[in-house]
């Protein structure tokens, strides 16, 4: 059942939910953090409407910098700026950043270890019309991979907001992936948002599945597990908010109370969160996985969810995943 210990919104499962892109939670964070520290600064490669960025702009106009589009250039400016004491975010779409700058990302950020944080915006398949080419689904694997790097992938707008805060907070390089749909905003100011921990959303009595989910896609994997305990299936529910570092801990006792695990992410299969946990599990406690999410294909044009549909990473994706493993 949910996990009545946490905080959510009364409407989780009703049809009326709320709903917000998790980009908004950027715009709101960012003028959060910047009225909590005045270090904070706010860099945008000329995409400040769609990615939030004008938000802090209305509010400190002059802690708001527009390199135009030169992502790199902007990495490297953010990278000085730190390194001189402040604390940049910077914005762009995932496609072009990380995409684009990957580089300067990996030389003037992370290997020097300074507090920039890196906002991918318009990520996964949900983009829609916009096609494959925007369409970034290997942004987490870039990241993971580089050291000194924290990853976080929000669920929803709400904990947008307060991965951008905690960022602000955490005093070295952040990578945050956005989504541009709209998608449900099922927790509350009340529900806990901490650094390298997951959230339990669901459990049941005797569970027979994982479903560890990335992002939005958290919200359908609480429609699964819904449906699935309907037709006497038990499962777990972890929102896996922060990907980079990974925690261990909640992963491996949601896996070894389920014995089998499905993965949910709007990305590669390789790479992204499912190879973070396939990696912990193959070391720690082997054991049968399944991957909802994109397998070695690039997107495409379409209306967002049914993109979603498409690529199996609907509830009823997971549900015909889980019916196919168990």
């Amino acid at each position: 059942m949910l996990n009545n210990s946490l905080s959510f919104s009364e409407k989780v499962f009703a049809e009326d939910i709320t709903k917000k892109p998790t980009r908004d939670g950027f715009g709101t964070g960012t003028v959060a953090a910047g009225k909590a520290d005045e270090r904070v600064v706010v860099l945008s490669a000329d995409l400040k409407e769609s990615t939030r960025a004008e938000w802090f702009e209305k509010e400190f106009p002059k802690r708001f910098i527009e390199v135009g589009v030169a992502e790199q250039n902007m990495a490297t400016l953010a990278a000085g700026m730190a390194a001189a004491g402040k604390i940049p975010f910077i914005t762009s779409y995932a496609a072009f950043s990380p995409g684009r700058n990957y580089e300067q990302i990996r030389t003037t950020i992370a290997l020097n270890n300074v507090p920039v944080k890196v906002m991918g915006m318009h990520a996964g398949v949900s983009v829609g019309p916009d096609g494959a080419t925007h369409q970034m689904l290997e942004d987490v694997g870039m990241m993971r991979m580089m050291p000194n790097m924290v990853v976080l992938v929000p669920a929803d707008a709400e904990e947008a907001h307060k991965a951008v805060v905690a960022a602000a907070t955490y005093d070295g390089p952040v990578y945050i992936r956005f989504g541009r749909s709209t998608t449900p905003v099922f927790t509350t100011s009340a529900t806990p948002f901490t650094i390298g921990k997951a959230l339990t959303l669901w459990e049941s009595e005797k569970p027979q599945v994982a479903l560890i989910a990335a992002g939005p896609l958290a919200y359908e994997a609480l429609l699964a597990a819904k449906q699935l305990a309907a037709e006497g299936i038990g499962s777990i529910v972890l929102n896996l908010g922060t990907v980079k570092p990974l925690d261990e801990e909640t992963v491996l006792a949601a896996a070894t109370k389920a014995g089998k695990v499905i993965v949910i992410e709007e990305h590669q299969a390789a790479g992204g969160a499912g190879g973070a946990v396939a990696e912990l599990l193959a070391q720690k406690v082997p054991m049968p996985m399944r991957f909802a999410a994109l397998h070695n294909t690039f997107g495409q044009s379409g209306d967002p969810q049914e993109l979603l549909a498409h690529y199996g990473l609907t509830a009823a994706g997971i549900i015909s995943l889980a019916h196919s493993f168990i």
